[in-house]
């Protein structure tokens, strides 16, 4: 009888063991969730930034090439006269 306590003894050892890691591990997940959720929160907000400052840049290049700048004058060009066909199909739009 001595032999089947001792069983019953490691097995209820064991499984408290078990129970404590499962317990440590639920905690460690709920952790890992959390600093994800931040991360993408971070990663959202930084390309957010991102967008924000290319725009920043595209407008500066077009404001240099207006004032001389000789780097970006194809592309200013090539917007000035989209700008232009969407004004004249505007007017025509109008027009009718």
């Amino acid at each position: 009888m001595g032999q089947i306590e001792d069983q019953l003894n490691l097995l209820e050892n064991k499984m408290l063991k078990l129970f404590k890691k499962h317990s440590i591990l639920k905690q460690e997940n709920q952790l890992l969730k959390q600093n994800l959720q931040e991360f993408q929160s971070n990663l959202t907000h930084t390309q957010d930034e991102v967008l924000h400052w290319k725009q920043q840049f595209e407008t500066l290049k077009v404001a240099n090439a207006m004032l001389g700048s000789d780097d970006n004058k194809r592309e200013t060009k090539l917007k000035i006269n989209a700008l232009i066909r969407e004004i004249d199909y505007c007017i025509s739009q109008l027009s009718e």
